[in-house]
């Protein structure tokens, strides 16, 4: 059994996982992040979730952060107190069993190559999360290429992110068509870079896929992201497991 725990900017998800499966072995739970994701309540938090779902079990924790070494090196949506902490071995410290700490949208990734729609797929795959922001996680014949950060690419002069993520489609009001199209301008942009041979797209704008799905162009292969909302938890737990990233 291992621990999965996703961290967002205003909730916390959290299941046991089966090593190997990938399966979660109770349902999806969640608590508020506490007091903005300070550092010192956010680790006192995940150290609790920890030892109550799965005393003694490996922990693997995702953060929108891009990490290095267990370290935070960025903190979006969080609290800037979290920038250049050694998150892993503070969280470590208080449990005493191993930690993996990683990217937010690299986990969701994990979770869908090594589980969901990107499972068996060679070549070059590219996991886009929609949400707030754009998350990115690439992988090279199943390998990761960690922390991306492809949300940020510059698209007509404006981050890419501040023009076609989810939360700009609700704050611009936009109708399904009218935000494909937008997707389709950060879509070219990816493909000029990578040339995927799959994109899968993934965060909470998938549970929609059926009303823009069809919508979408692009060279590459497009396809939705099984896992929803589970994926950061099931891919932070795979991380902790030892699997090959």
């Amino acid at each position: 059994m291992l621990v999965g725990i996703d961290v967002g900017g205003s909730s916390i998800k959290y299941a046991p996982v089966e090593a190997g499966s990938g399966r979660l072995l109770r349902p999806l739970a969640s608590v508020a992040t506490p007091r903005q994701g300070m550092l010192d309540p956010l680790i006192q938090c995940l150290a609790q979730i920890a030892a109550t779902t799965a005393p003694g079990a490996s922990v693997g924790v995702a953060l929108p952060s891009v990490v290095r070494n267990g370290v935070a090196l960025t903190a979006a949506n969080l609290h800037a107190s979290l920038i250049g902490a050694d998150v892993r071995s503070l969280l470590h410290a208080k449990l005493g069993q191993p930690v993996v700490f990683l990217n937010d949208a690299d986990a969701a990734g994990i979770a869908e190559i090594r589980t969901g729609a990107g499972q068996g797929v060679a070549g070059t795959v590219v996991v886009l999360t929609f949400g707030t922001g754009i998350g990115s996680a690439l992988f090279v014949d199943g390998r990761l290429v960690p922390n991306t950060e492809l949300g940020h690419l510059e698209m007509n002069g404006r981050e890419a992110e501040h023009q076609a993520s989810a939360r700009v489609r609700t704050d611009e009001s936009l109708d399904w068509k009218q935000w494909s199209e937008r997707v389709n301008d950060y879509l070219a942009y990816i493909h000029a870079l990578f040339w995927p041979d799959l994109i899968i797209i993934g965060g909470g704008v998938s549970e929609n896929f059926s009303q823009f799905g069809s919508l979408l162009r692009s060279p590459a292969q497009i396809r939705c992201a099984q896992l929803g909302a589970a994926a950061g938890t099931v891919g932070a737990a795979l991380a902790a497991s030892g699997v090959q990233l």
